[in-house]
């Protein structure tokens, strides 16, 4: 954990045991920590050492929506599915840690402890507070004090300045100690007489119409998201100008924009910019070619040799909250367990047979896939 003043005392507190007073701590700085992993994580676990199971739920979920993959946040969750004796969504999560952290300890005991108390009562049982800690993920230690960092970064950046002087002085670029610039943008700047004329009087258009304020606006936006490589938020400008009465121009230079964007993984996903379910199927051609990722399960699955093809109920949280029923199509043959969690990451697409869309699925995560 980095050096913050709030959140080390707060888990020096928990470290002890007074996790009252750590809590407190935490909950008092709640707006100032709005968004943030750390503060989420560290209030979900100190709640689950504490015995404040709601909480601490709450608070891993919100950790879990910005570290999707964290092992720590999946093992808080996992722990607390234990404790109600859901074995099937726990194995889940502890499958999807050893995924991450394949020796990870804390995964490989629960799995041999769910297998051999694989009776409900005897899990029960077993199922003591004592026992039950041991699987919790852990709190984090208390980084060092905001004074010593301070004194070491002054050390540090003493001795930068000197190196760098020298390697001015040698004429020597530092490249390893660039600053990290954003993407170069000049290509798709709009020229002056594009400014001047933004819309196109008449044609034919999708939307309603924009004044050339809007248009400028719009791709300036686009621009500036595209520099800072939020691809998927950018495209959704540009779809909104290829679909308006914006200049055959100003159109020509947006596509232009978006047919230089590169796909992203799951390693590079922005979640920031995830958009749902709701929103792409309420305007699914101004969501055209972004990439989603979202949860749920397969149904209906068709698989061959050059393809794979199935129902994807998307899910805020799988069997509970349905969001809609989506076709995902993969050009490779996928072998897919109907009976787990899938997230799915894939490029949206108009259907033109059902004036909707579908995904084009690009990888898949699943956990115990093949089993």
């Amino acid at each position: 954990m980095n050096a913050d003043p709030i959140l080390n005392k707060a888990a020096s507190l928990a470290k002890k045991r007074d996790y009252e007073k750590a809590l407190r701590i935490l909950k008092d700085e709640e707006d100032r920590y709005y968004g943030s992993f750390k503060y989420y994580y560290l209030y979900a676990v100190i709640c689950l050492h504490s015995g404040s199971f709601v909480e601490a739920h709450e608070n891993f979920n919100l950790a879990r929506k910005i570290k999707m993959r964290d092992p720590n946040t999946m093992l808080g969750i996992a722990s607390l599915y234990l404790k109600r004796i859901n074995t099937v969504q726990a194995i889940d999560y502890y499958l999807d840690v050893q995924e991450i952290e394949p020796k990870n300890k804390i995964a490989k005991n629960a799995l041999l402890i769910i297998k051999k108390h694989s009776a409900p009562d005897a899990l029960s049982d077993w199922m003591t507070p004592g026992k039950l800690s041991k699987l919790f993920p852990p709190i984090p230690s208390p980084s060092i004090s905001l004074k010593t960092v301070i004194n070491v970064s002054l050390v540090f950046a003493a001795v930068f300045a000197a190196v760098y002087i020298v390697l001015a002085l040698l004429q020597i670029a530092p490249g390893p100690f660039k600053p990290k610039t954003q993407r170069p943008v000049s290509l798709y700047e709009l020229s002056v007489s594009e400014r001047n004329n933004p819309v196109q009087a008449g044609g034919y258009f999708q939307t309603t119409p924009l004044t050339q304020d809007q248009v400028i606006n719009l791709y300036n936006e686009a621009l500036s998201l595209f520099a800072d490589y939020r691809d998927e938020k950018a495209k959704i400008n540009i779809n909104k100008l290829l679909l308006s009465n914006a200049s055959q121009s100003v159109k020509n230079r947006a596509q232009l924009m978006k047919d230089s964007m590169a796909a992203p993984g799951f390693h590079n996903f922005n979640l920031k910019d995830n958009v749902s379910f709701t929103e792409v199927s309420a305007q699914p051609a101004v969501y055209q070619d972004v990439y989603v990722l979202w949860k749920g399960m397969a149904r209906n699955i068709e698989l061959t040799d050059e393809y794979t093809r199935f129902d994807f109920i998307v899910s805020y949280d799988t069997r509970t909250i349905l969001e809609g029923i989506v076709t995902v199509f993969m050009d490779t043959p996928q072998r897919i367990n109907t009976e787990r969690d899938l997230e799915i990451l894939g490029k949206i697409t108009l259907d033109n047979s059902t004036n909707g869309f579908r995904v084009e699925g690009t990888a898949i995560h699943q956990s115990g896939r093949l089993e």
